[in-house]
């Protein structure tokens, strides 16, 4: 079952109202015990870049999980529209959550599993896909073929076997791309005043272009 959730408010919160670009992990509502499983703000920075975004671009967020880069997304194409699509039920609360605080009324919340949730959606510019659900062939199949001219494919992964075989399925749709690992390190204040290197896990952000 797809459902797809129009967000037809136009009031904006204090928070959102002329907020900068930007926010950190703990600024978005997550899942008890997974808190901490949404794409970490560093590596948001990178996605959110290589997306291509434009201030009218039509997005999909593919395994929107609680939302952090759709609510990033729609501020940058404040005058375009993004597509939240996610499966899991038990995150849904959060997702509107938080779309309610941080987001704006150009982020759309669907349900259901991709790709078959895509199906009566409007062709993208850019696509985020962060979660597949085991269905990520199908997935990035799906987003090619549907892909506007001059369009960006974002895929994120946190397993290296799948770099490859992904990487070549993109290139195989004729798509240019990318692949680059982001693996940073937060800074944590130690009792002794000294300040020593958390490291996060290392993600791998790939990138599949079309060239206008």
């Amino acid at each position: 079952m797809v459902r797809w959730v129009h967000n037809e408010s136009s009031a904006l919160s204090p928070e959102t109202t002329n907020r900068a670009l930007g926010l950190p992990d703990d600024a978005f509502e997550q899942r008890t015990p997974l808190r901490g499983q949404i794409t970490k703000r560093e590596v948001r920075a990178v996605a959110l870049y290589s997306m291509g975004l434009r201030p009218d671009s039509l997005i999909w967020d593919i395994g929107a999980g609680t939302g952090s880069v759709s609510v990033e997304a729609g501020l940058i194409a404040a005058q375009g529209n993004v597509f939240a699509i996610e499966r899991d039920l038990e995150s849904m609360p959060l997702l509107e959550k938080n779309i309610a605080r941080w987001g704006t009324s150009n982020v759309h919340i669907v349900i259901g599993e991709a790709p078959e949730a895509l199906e009566e959606l409007p062709d993208p510019d850019s696509v985020f896909i962060g979660g597949s659900g085991g269905n990520l062939d199908l997935i990035i199949d799906h987003v090619a073929d549907r892909l506007k001219p001059g369009g960006h494919m974002v895929v994120n992964l946190a397993v290296l076997e799948r770099t490859q075989s992904s990487f070549h399925r993109l290139k195989s749709w004729g798509l240019s791309a990318e692949m680059v690992m982001v693996h940073a390190a937060r800074g944590k204040e130690m009792p002794d005043d000294t300040v020593r290197l958390e490291s996060l896990n290392p993600v791998f952000v790939l990138t599949g272009w079309q060239v206008e």
